[in-house]
């Protein structure tokens, strides 16, 4: 067993990068069905600034219950050190990825040498590829597996009524994808033409290259043209930036097509019945059955995570701050000694 204390990021108060304390904490202690896992590398995603600011834009019953010092991340790729007595899926040794804990809590726990884990949130991590690449996948890649591919779950979404359903893709399908370069985009880009489906990719023009790397089929500079109006009969917008500025895309989509806007956007249920389209979204959800599914994506090659950039846990704070520049490639990854 591991000593009782770690080195982890922790967060004493809410703020900018500066808040992020590289310190030692006590090591968790995996509970029933859970697993303790030794941290190789962690990924980062908007719900990691999110937690650090204190979810300032979020009202204070939709925010999942969190308390102070917190030790932020959800996604993560490791090996297992330890497993509660009654898990039989995983045992120690074995290398796992996982997002964990989402949407249900803010402490992921992830920016640690240790974290513990419910076995149901982790998968195999996929052989072919190392411990940074790993911890890239698990929420982009589900958020792009549960928009496009299958929800996977019953809970209702915080965003609408309506139970999200994924369009079917296959070769008469044009998906354009909104942001397709960042850590979800790349990722849904190569579900959609795995599917079989036509791409265009909508992203600045440093990405161009790598995107019809990715199989883009067609790319949109959003710096040189408005994708609104450079696009047309569309059946289905990914728009991964999402917000009120989604609407937008309503106009390129055919009668019949859907948008789906990864961030929930305002949006007129009128215009959309007149338009003939569908606006669902959904909030992504752990879990290993889909994250062991893509992980086989991963290891026959079909699908590949790109690394932006990556930062010892130790530099998590300029990590948040490369993360604040934006126009990411891919994604960041902080890695654990």
């Amino acid at each position: 067993m591991p000593t009782h204390t770690m080195r982890a990021i922790r967060l004493h108060e809410f703020g900018g990068p500066e808040v992020l304390r590289y310190e030692e904490a006590p090591v968790p202690e995996p509970g029933p069905g859970e697993v303790l896992i030794r941290v190789h590398a962690v990924g980062l995603n908007p719900p990691d600034w999110y937690a650090r600011e204190g979810m300032p834009n979020v009202p204070p019953e939709l925010k999942p219950p969190f308390h102070l010092p917190l030790i932020p991340g959800t996604d993560v790729s490791g090996v297992v050190a330890a497993v509660a007595a009654d898990v039989t899926g995983f045992a120690a040794g074995d290398e796992v990825i996982g997002l964990l804990r989402f949407p249900t809590a803010l402490q992921g726990g992830a920016y640690a040498e240790y974290v513990t884990a419910p076995a149901s949130d982790l998968a195999r991590k996929p052989a072919a590829i190392d411990h940074v690449h790993a911890a890239g996948l698990p929420m982009s890649g589900l958020t792009a597996w549960q928009f496009l591919i299958e929800l996977g779950h019953d809970h209702p979404s915080p965003f609408q009524e309506a139970r999200h359903r994924p369009m079917a893709l296959d070769g008469e399908t044009t998906v354009l994808i909104n942001g397709a370069a960042g850590g979800v985009g790349h990722l849904a880009l190569q579900l959609a033409k795995w599917k079989g489906a036509r791409v265009i990719a909508v992203a600045s023009g440093a990405h161009e290259a790598f995107l019809r790397g990715l199989g883009a089929d067609e790319f949109i500079d959003y710096t040189k043209e408005r994708p609104e109006e450079a696009a047309r009969d569309v059946d289905l917008v990914l728009d991964t930036v999402g917000g009120p500025d989604s609407r937008r895309f309503l106009r390129t989509l055919k009668r019949g097509g859907s948008l789906y806007p990864v961030y929930f956007g305002e949006f007129d249920d009128e215009e959309n019945a007149k338009l003939g389209v569908t606006v669902t979204a959904t909030q992504v959800r752990s879990s290993g059955a889909q994250l062991a599914e893509l992980g086989l994506l991963l290891d026959a090659g079909t699908v590949r995570v790109a690394v932006d950039s990556a930062f010892p846990l130790a530099d998590a704070r300029a990590a948040h701050e490369r993360a604040a520049r934006g126009h990411i490639q891919g994604k960041i990854v902080l890695t654990v000694g």
